[in-house]
């Protein structure tokens, strides 16, 4: 299995992003983690498509869109067309949730579907077959800053039984709260995919990406 950081760059100083997200790169991070909210499923507004468009050729990592919108069935076509080359929907703001992963497919994109905090990881049994990857909110969406659920490796652990169960070798995604100090529980309880903002970006970005792999690197 690989282990990823996909850095988050809401966290970011947007000043000088294309060189911020180059630091990540050069120091091991494959992903970017590009956190779209539209005011209405989270009570945030972050940026969309011109803006993923615009750093797409700034760095040959692999764009993980994760959309925090109502119906992202909507957007799922832009979001290609702008260079994304994952896109992470929330079962919660799907009316259908497999039409909409069918979409992302049909669009030549990964799929991957998250869950909120409040949400049983059991609502995501139909569809794990359909899916790349799994995304475990482990904060509230919407805002960057909040401290990790401590109760979401739990919900990883239950994840990934459930995977194994039917032999599936999907990736899952943690997301929020997580630093250098706590990742270790993350990836314990069966998580691959690490996000990090804060933890990434605020001091020096290819340091803390360096640590963040340090870490990763032990587990393969």
């Amino acid at each position: 299995m690989n282990y990823v950081l996909s850095p988050s760059i809401l966290a970011a100083d947007f000043k000088v992003l294309g060189q911020e997200m180059k630091k990540t790169e050069e120091n091991g991070a494959a992903y970017i983690h590009f956190d779209v909210m539209d005011g209405m499923f989270v009570p945030s507004i972050s940026f969309g498509m011109p803006v993923l468009a615009s750093i797409h050729d700034a760095t040959e990592q692999f764009m993980d869109a994760h959309l925090m919108v109502q119906e992202p069935i909507r957007y799922v076509e832009a979001f290609q067309k702008a260079g994304a080359d994952y896109v992470t929907v929330h079962l919660e703001a799907c009316e259908d949730v497999k039409t909409t992963l069918d979409k992302i497919h049909a669009c030549g994109m990964k799929a991957g579907l998250a869950v909120n905090p409040e949400t049983d990881v059991k609502e995501l049994v139909p569809y794990l077959e359909d899916v790349e990857m799994i995304l475990i909110m482990s904060v509230h969406p919407g805002f960057g800053g909040q401290k990790f659920i401590p109760e979401s490796l739990d919900k990883i652990r239950e994840v990934r039984a459930m995977l194994n169960e039917k032999n599936l070798e999907t990736d899952i995604q943690v997301d929020g709260g997580i630093y250098v100090e706590n990742v270790r529980e993350v990836l314990d309880a069966g998580a691959n995919v690490i996000v990090a903002g804060s933890a990434v970006f605020r001091g020096d970005a290819g340091e803390n990406t360096a640590k963040f792999m340090e870490i990763l690197k032990s587990y393969e």
